[in-house]
This record gives structure tokens, C-alpha cells and sequence, in this order.
């Protein structure tokens, strides 16, 4: 616990795919003229030094960030999310990355509100300090919020986000990023989403996780796909095949639930151009896929049956069984059978009928009575 420090990976491509999907999602809820509150239930330190120990030890943001600066051939997301990084470094040399709510501040509204939590000891300083910073360069601009417009806590995301849900606006953009050191970091997602989904079913809320070749990691999609949201989109991008050895980070994924309907197309724009500038090995690619709750429906009757999408439970007429409806034929085969046909299409046999046994004279009760 609290071995992992974001410090050695900022920058890196699961940070490039995590904060220009970002920047995208803060985008569209500045459409609405009503105020909403950012929940980031990991925010880290907020902003970090890529010539610090720890990042240049790693090297990882050189491949990441570092093939995107400078470029002059960016599609429009990638441009605005290089942009929003080139405001952290004026000078024009890549020193510092921001964090996901370094992200949050810079495109969020001034009455918009930020609420950020973080368990790591050493982190929730940094952050502290950070923020302190941030609100301090926005008073010297004359900008100044009603009441307190961001928040650090240092607690646990994931119990915190509950008592956060739902907004005062009804609006409300999740990011949910656990270093996932610990396997039960993929359950602990997958429970605090079921339950921020029965207090606020319209929030939206975005997962990023590392492609691994654990089990959990592996499960951890479908797990997401069988949650009761209304709609789900799922990205992942891949900078080289997987290690015979099993290590390194070269995939991650970002799991979206009730997503921006704008957000597809803006994928299918960009992450052709992603595999190809951080691509690392001929393993490089990306995948997009999107859903819709399912609940099951009712087949017509003599269809073929097949399984419901991704419903949380399957309905009755789904799948084979006993059950049928009156006048619907017995298993899946909806052709019509012919005369002496059985059901599974071979000539039924001829059963022969059994003569009843000779009845004798009715047996009287001690009464006399018959």
C-alpha cells in the first residue's frame, strides 16, 4: 500500500489517452450553462516535474507527451490537450505535466466545483500545496468563486464519492484512476460505480485502468459493461505487444459510462493517429467498442432465440428450457415439424399401445357396501 507514486509514469501514454479524453469530457459539460462538480476520487499531486528524480528515472513521459510536442500534424482533441500542457510550460521546453485536476482547473468554469481526494501520505501534501497555488494565481487574476470552489481531502475516493452523489446541480463528471496496486482496486471500482449509479444514474463517470495480464484486468471490462447505465463507450490503445515476461505497461483502457455522444467520432479521429506516433512495435493498436443497457426482451413467437446483448440478467425466453409460451414449439429449431417428425427432427417410433389388464369383480369393504 502506497508504494505506487504517479511522479515515475506522468506523462506516459496512459496519461496522454487519460487527459485528452479528459479534456474532451469537461468540453462537453461546458455546453450546459448549468454549474457541475468534478469528482476525481485519485487526483494525485496535481502537477509534476518531468526533470524530477523520479520522472527522469523512468523516461516513460518521453514516450508519451514527449513524441507529441512540438508537432505541428496533431488532430483537434490531441491539439487542445498539447495546448493546455504548453500553458503549464511558457517557455516552451517540457518541464511539467499537469494531473488530471491540474486538467479539471484549467478547463472547468470558474463556478464549476472540484473536489478532490487522495490517500497517499506524501501526495496529499503535494496536492495541498498545489492547489493552494492555483487559487492563489486565480485571486491575482480577479477571479474569485463563490464559496470554496475546490476541495482536497485526504481520504478514500472511493468512500468519499458517495457522499458527494448527487450534486446540489444534478451535474456531475466522475474520473475514477486507482494506482490499482492491490487486485481488490478493480472490485473497489466496479462496487462504488454500482453505487454511485443508484444515487445519481445521470452522472458521468470515466474510468481509466491499466491493460494487464492478470485475471482481474483482463475481466475488468465486461465487468463494467454489466452496470446499470444507460449507455457505455470503451477505448483502449496499446503502444507495443505484451512482454514474454509479463511486465511494463504498453496497454491501457478508459471506460466511460453515459458518455458524451460526440465522443465516439472524436475517438475514431484520433486513435489511428495515437498508434501511429507512440506506437513502440508492430503490436500497436486501439479498440473502441460501445453498448447500451439491455434488460431482455420477448422474442416473436416460433423465432429463433438468442442471447440478451448485455443484460444484467438474462430473460426466461433467452436461452433453451421448459419455458414456452402456448403454441410455441419445444427448443430452438423453428421449423415446422412434419407429421411423425420428433423435435429433434428424426422419425419419432411408433409407440405401441398397452392393452389395459381385465378388471375383476369390484372388492366389497368390510361394510358390505361396494
Amino acid at each position: 500500500m502506497f508504494s505506487y507514486r504517479h511522479a515515475f509514469h506522468a506523462g506516459n501514454h496512459a496519461d496522454v489517452l487519460k487527459h485528452f479524453i479528459q479534456v474532451q469530457l469537461h468540453k462537453y459539460m461546458n455546453q450546459k450553462d448549468t454549474a457541475y462538480t468534478y469528482i476525481d476520487t485519485h487526483a494525485g499531486a496535481g502537477v509534476y516535474a518531468l526533470d524530477s528524480a523520479q520522472a527522469v528515472r523512468s523516461g516513460e513521459y518521453i514516450d508519451g507527451i514527449g513524441r507529441l510536442w512540438g508537432r505541428d500534424d496533431l488532430p483537434p482533441a490531441l491539439a487542445e490537450y498539447v495546448d493546455l500542457v504548453g500553458k503549464l510550460n511558457p517557455s516552451g521546453k517540457l518541464r511539467w505535466y499537469p494531473g488530471s485536476p491540474w486538467v479539471a482547473d484549467a478547463e472547468a468554469r470558474l463556478e464549476d466545483r472540484l473536489r478532490l481526494f487522495e490517500m497517499h501520505p506524501a501526495d496529499i501534501r503535494v496536492l495541498a500545496e498545489n492547489v493552494r497555488k492555483l487559487e492563489a494565481h486565480h485571486a491575482e487574476q480577479g477571479e474569485r468563486a463563490r464559496g470554496r470552489r475546490i476541495l482536497v481531502e485526504h481520504a478514500d475516493g472511493f468512500h468519499g464519492l458517495k457522499a458527494l452523489l448527487p450534486p446540489p446541480s444534478r451535474r456531475a463528471l466522475v474520473l475514477i484512476d486507482p494506482p490499482y496496486e492491490v487486485k481488490l482496486d478493480y472490485k473497489h471500482v466496479r462496487d462504488a460505480l454500482d453505487e454511485a449509479l443508484k444515487r445519481f444514474p445521470a452522472g458521468m463517470y470515466a474510468v481509466w485502468y491499466p491493460v494487464l495480464q492478470r485475471m482481474e484486468s483482463r475481466q475488468f471490462a465486461d465487468r463494467l459493461k454489466r452496470l446499470p447505465a444507460k449507455e457505455w463507450l470503451h477505448v483502449t490503445l496499446s503502444v507495443a505487444g505484451p512482454r514474454a515476461d509479463g511486465n511494463g505497461l504498453h496497454s491501457s483502457g478508459m471506460f466511460i459510462l453515459n458518455p458524451p455522444y460526440t465522443l465516439e467520432a472524436t475517438l475514431r479521429e484520433t486513435m489511428p493517429y495515437l498508434v501511429q506516433v507512440l506506437g513502440q512495435d508492430s503490436g500497436a493498436t486501439f479498440r473502441i467498442e460501445k453498448g447500451t443497457q439491455v434488460t431482455g426482451t420477448v422474442p416473436a413467437l416460433g423465432g429463433p432465440r438468442k442471447p440478451v446483448g448485455n443484460a444484467r440478467r438474462a430473460s426466461p425466453l433467452s436461452g433453451g428450457g421448459s419455458l414456452r409460451l402456448p403454441g410455441q414449439p419445444f427448443g430452438d429449431d423453428p421449423r415446422p415439424r412434419k407429421e411423425g417428425e420428433g423435435a429433434e427432427g428424426r422419425p419419432r417410433t411408433p409407440r405401441t399401445e398397452a392393452k389395459p389388464a381385465p378388471r375383476g369383480p369390484a372388492k366389497r369393504s368390510g361394510s358390505g357396501r361396494s
